[in-house]
């Protein structure tokens, strides 16, 4: 018999529903001169692609898994849209975005509970657009982050333990990443390091938490026999993802110009030449052209591209596909040798094209693409500097985004277990934690 939840987490909903009676609703600002309908439309539309992005992960991880596991996965994905959401609400947007202390963290109590955000005056680098949008739509990289590492632990993490996990990886590892690197007082950020959508703040945080969590958890108890439930599931998985990319990437652009089409052009152009570099790499490997070597390989185009989006030109983007996808193909075939269980290799993929992208911006930035870049050209074009910077910044992102995950295991793990029982996860964890079957 399963044993009930406890009822803390219920307790904490019901008084953030009583603490919204002290931060009561004002009328809509007026709005300022500098506010374009043309940038509001297509922030509001980007917001929207950006959201769609984790229903498609929750589709593009369910497929890959074992069938008694779909719903558990899709789940994990799913209660990100509405856990982090609500944290974002409270306290979070003012943990990102709030008043910098120290370039690390901003002020939780800034716009605590969304106070001011309405009446507020547009964000510095988003100033065509309401606040409040800028913030939905920052919400929506917030969301799809910790939902990132679940492929990592798919199988066998007890839910309540998940759901306590994300909420830690959110204060102590998304928020600082997310304020260093975007916030205008931001210690990355002033630094020079350039991530357009999110190859630091996103790709390589999850990355390296999925690697953390793949061995804090140890192996599967039974992984001989693993089939993928439905790769038709992962090939319209990662149809939304690619869709929902456009908004990912082109909505960094902040507002609809051109540099929002570059970023739209780049993205796309480095998913297709990578998804055809995994296959063609396969092949030269003798295997056969697959639909999940496709998709995957879309994937990490988009993933690399991401921290470079609005920074390079469409050669140089088809050059980043390749490159990424190349290398997380040789770190899945090297993984696939080892002990470690990244069940769907997240840590490849993500962190590595992360990573990869985060390098390959030093490589090809161009300013004549993009002003914002003050830093310099990269490396191709006989610059040092901004290649050193970028490399500075992946490798101390990555200490701080592994070692602090590690941390927040153990605490997790002490708070509440963190896996399920043997008979649990070769039960299923849809039946064993849900009570459900596909």
């Amino acid at each position: 018999m399963t044993k009930p939840l406890s009822p803390i987490p219920f307790i904490v909903l019901l008084l953030i529903v009583a603490a919204t009676f002290f931060f009561p609703s004002v009328p809509a600002a007026a709005g300022s001169s500098e506010i374009s309908a043309a940038d509001t439309a297509w922030m509001l539309t980007a917001t929207a692609l950006v959201l769609i992005m984790t229903p498609g992960l929750a589709f593009f991880y369910g497929g890959m898994v074992s069938k008694k596991n779909v719903l558990s996965t899709m789940l994990q994905s799913f209660i990100c849209m509405a856990i982090v959401a609500v944290i974002w609400a409270v306290f979070g947007f003012s943990l990102a975005f709030g008043d910098s202390v120290g370039g690390i963290f901003g002020n939780p109590l800034t716009f605590f509970m969304m106070k001011g955000v309405i009446e507020s005056a547009p964000w510095p680098a988003a100033p065509t657009i309401p606040l409040l949008l800028f913030a939905m739509f920052q919400l929506k990289f917030a969301i799809i982050t910790p939902a990132l590492i679940t492929g990592a632990f798919a199988e066998r993490i007890r839910f309540i333990s998940y759901v306590l996990f994300i909420c830690l990886f959110f204060v102590f590892i998304y928020a600082p990443l997310a304020h260093a690197t975007w916030h205008p007082d931001g210690l990355l950020l002033n630094l020079g390091v350039l991530d357009f959508a999110g190859g630091t703040v996103v790709h390589m945080s999850a990355g390296w938490a999925a690697l953390a969590s793949a061995i804090f958890l140890k192996r599967r108890h039974d992984t001989s026999s693993h089939t993928p439930a439905h790769i038709s599931y992962v090939m319209l998985g990662t149809g939304l993802l690619w869709f929902g990319w456009f908004g990912f990437n082109a909505g960094s652009a902040l507002g609809a110009g051109d540099l929002a089409t570059i970023a739209l052009a780049t993205t796309t152009t480095a998913s297709a030449a990578a998804a055809l570099a995994w296959v063609f790499f396969d092949a030269a490997k003798g295997k056969k052209p697959s639909a999940m070597g496709t998709c995957i390989g879309a994937v990490v185009g988009l993933v690399a591209i991401t921290p470079a989006a609005g920074f390079v030109t469409i050669p140089h983007s088809i050059a980043i596909g390749v490159i990424a996808a190349i290398i997380s193909n040789l770190v899945v075939d090297w993984r696939s040798r080892t002990s470690l269980d990244d069940t769907l290799d997240v840590f490849p993929c993500h962190g590595v094209g992360g990573m990869v992208g985060m390098l390959l911006t030093g490589v090809f930035a161009n300013q004549a693409i993009n002003a914002a870049n003050e830093t310099s050209n990269g490396l191709i074009f006989g610059e040092t500097r901004l290649f050193l910077v970028q490399l500075g910044a992946m490798i101390g992102v990555s200490v701080f985004a592994f070692c602090g995950s590690w941390l927040l295991l153990l605490l997790t793990n002490m708070i509440s277990p963190l896996r399920v029982s043997k008979e649990e996860e070769l039960e299923g964890l849809d039946l064993s934690q849900h009570d459900e079957a596909l």
